[in-house]
């Protein structure tokens, strides 16, 4: 193969690998199990999909800015054991929505501030964070599970439209955001650059801490919003909602080719590679493989993601 081949082909897989390797599990899904392609199977598969697909997109700002987020799952329980109560009590929707995005908000602000402004370290401020959300939603919840009195919220959740199930239209309307902002505006090309040098782009003048502080926020809404779509997805409101939901989330941003240490990451790649980990669970769910033993594949199949993105064809050669 000529030197100009292997460039080629080398440019190429750097620029599909995440695509190619979601088509791939796709296709070996489907060989798997004949109920994979089914009426019943992929509505499932598309509501697993989206919790991860739009707490991905906060994961995803956090991370090309260098940091992480651990709080995202606790904050999904703040958010989900906050919707049963205020609906079932107030009868008001709206003000259920405000109220869970706005704690959302606060917790995320919180991080936002120690970490931009105390210069905290980011896994340290969002372990705690996480440890403090969970106290919060399994005191005011009572550690017991509330369930929706009055279903209009549950129904609408649960509603499709044209065959999209909402959580799933949600996901898509988020993304579709998360890329415009990356792809068009000045505060999606300083959450990539103070990845990529944050002192260099500090000494220009940029207020560092301000995008710091706004990335954990939006990171903070998207999970409490993810939270309450699982209440009304489940018509129960539990303060075990979440649990493992930050390492899902991380690990569709890694398997979509972003960089732990910041300052690379694609808002599509990061949604196929959501993809790819519902489909992961989905097919072990159909193949009837216990929880345990899913948390072992699960893991094996994101380094192998990983080590397969970074695999220079080139070197291959070698």
């Amino acid at each position: 193969m000529s030197v100009l081949s292997k460039q080629t082909l080398g440019a190429f897989w750097k620029k599909y690998n995440t695509l190619l390797i979601l088509l791939i599990i796709v296709f070996v899904s489907s060989r798997m199990s004949d109920k994979f392609f089914t009426s019943t199977n992929v509505p499932v598969l598309m509501r697993q999909i989206a919790p991860v697909g739009i707490t991905s997109m906060g994961m995803l700002i956090v991370v090309c800015m260098g940091g992480i987020d651990l709080s995202v799952g606790s904050i999904m329980a703040v958010g989900c054991v906050l919707g049963a109560p205020i609906i079932n009590q107030t009868g008001s929707i709206a003000l259920c929505v405000v109220v869970v995005l706005l704690a959302g908000l606060i917790l995320g602000a919180i991080s936002g501030f120690f970490i931009a402004f105390m210069r905290l370290a980011p896994f340290v401020m969002t372990l705690a964070m996480m440890t403090i959300a969970t106290g919060v939603s399994y005191i005011y919840s009572k550690a017991r599970p509330v369930q929706f009195t009055d279903r209009r919220f549950s129904d609408f959740i649960q509603r499709f439209y044209y065959g999209v199930p909402t959580p799933v239209i949600f996901m898509i309307v988020i993304f579709i955001i998360t890329f415009l902002v990356f792809r068009y505006t000045l505060m999606g090309r300083m959450f990539l650059a103070i990845g990529s040098n944050e002192e260099s782009v500090r000494l220009s003048g940029i207020n560092v801490k301000k995008y710091k502080f706004i990335g954990y926020a939006i990171s903070g809404v998207l999970s409490a919003w993810c939270g309450l779509m699982m209440a009304g997805r489940t018509n129960v409101s539990s303060p075990l909602v979440g649990g493992g939901a930050e390492m899902d989330a991380i690990a569709a941003v890694v398997i979509g080719g972003a960089s732990l240490a910041g300052g690379k990451g694609s808002v599509p790649n990061t949604l196929m590679g959501a993809i790819i980990l519902g489909i992961i669970s989905n097919i072990m769910n159909l193949m009837n493989i216990p929880a345990y033993p899913q948390n072992i594949v699960k893991g094996v199949i994101i380094i192998m993601a990983v080590v397969v993105q970074q695999f220079d064809v080139k070197n291959m050669k070698r």
